[in-house]
Formats: C-alpha cells, structure tokens, sequence
C-alpha cells in the first residue's frame, strides 16, 4: 500500500488552506521573543499595515547574524568605514586603539561631527 503525505499552508488567523505562492510565513518579535505565523496575502498585508506606524518610528536592531564562516562577506554590513573612523580619531586626538572594535561613544562623536 503507498501512502502519501500533503503539507498544507493554513492561514492561522482564519484557518483557509492556501494554495502554492498564495500565502507567507511572517517573522516578527515583541520583547525578546520571535514569533511566525502563516498569513494569506491580504492578512499578511493587514498585519503589516497594523504595525506600520509603530515600525516608522521605531528602530533597527539586532536581527539575524550569520555564524562564524557562514558569511562570504567577512563580518556584518557596517553604515561607517572602520578605516576613515580610526583615520578621524587620530586627526582629531580621540584615544582609540589601533585595532579591535570601535566604541560606541567614538563612533557618536564621529557621526556628530558630519561623517
């Protein structure tokens, strides 16, 4: 006897099978906890709008980070060049060490001065 096995995508706010591409799996966290829930398009576009003005005035932070060797770009996208940060600092009489992670507070002072 064969037997077959179906996965099926329920939209888990009105319990409707959706069919292929018509639906998503939508990640978000509140509080430290990360959570997924399977949405057909227009609910997943009615979570988004719910949430949109929070989203507008809130900030990036953390997120998902490649472990070690898994990235092939050689660390996490940066919006600062460490080299023009240390190169400022230097200029500037800013004691920073010449290599391992740049401070927080440099890095506020070197964006409060325009860079």
């Amino acid at each position: 006897m064969a037997q077959r096995t179906r996965i099926e995508l329920v939209d888990d706010i009105d319990g409707k099978v959706l069919k292929d591409g018509a639906g998503e799996t939508v990640s978000f966290a509140l509080d430290g906890t990360t959570y997924e829930i399977d949405l057909s398009k227009r609910n997943a576009d009615r979570f988004r709008a719910v949430f949109q003005d929070y989203i507008a005035y809130g900030r990036k932070s953390g997120g998902a980070r490649p472990r070690r060797g898994a990235s092939s770009g050689g660390g996490r996208s940066r919006d600062y060049d460490p080299k023009a940060v240390r190169k400022w600092a230097a200029s500037n009489k800013v004691d920073l060490p010449a290599r391992g992670r740049i401070p927080g507070h440099v890095l506020e002072q070197y964006k409060a001065a325009g860079n």
